[in-house]
């Protein structure tokens, strides 16, 4: 019964910030590796960023390098994505996703990851 709950999405305005989070519950545990990616409209869903399991390296897409911040607890079995300075081109529902370490880290291939949570919107106006 691996769950994976998203949190923090909303309405912000250009420039501001939201802090996203991801709780996983259910079996999902520490050792996973962990990613965020984005859907928006009429687009593919495409890498946003991505930790490893032990919180030692991250990885981002280009336009989030520098504004957005993929951070872990796993003593809260949490995931965070912090992002400021947002533009109107970060609209999108936001999903987290785990990789349960089976193979290499692919990390910026959606098809390498084991399950999803359910997805938070984010909506930023210019």
């Amino acid at each position: 019964q691996v769950q994976l709950v998203e949190s923090g999405g909303g309405l912000v305005q250009a420039g501001g910030s939201l802090r996203l989070s991801c709780a996983a519950s259910g079996g999902t545990c520490s050792m996973d590796h962990m990613g965020w990616f984005r859907q928006a409209p009429g687009k593919e869903r495409e890498f946003v960023a991505a930790i490893t399991y032990n919180g030692y390296s991250t990885y981002y897409k280009e336009s989030a390098k520098g504004r957005f911040t993929i951070s872990r607890d796993n003593a809260k079995n949490t995931v965070y994505l912090q992002m400021n300075s947002l533009t109107p081109e970060d609209t999108a529902v936001y999903y987290c996703a785990a990789d349960w370490r089976r193979t290499v880290f692919d990390y910026g291939n959606p098809g390498s990851y084991d399950y999803w949570g359910q997805g938070t919107l984010v909506t930023v106006s210019s």
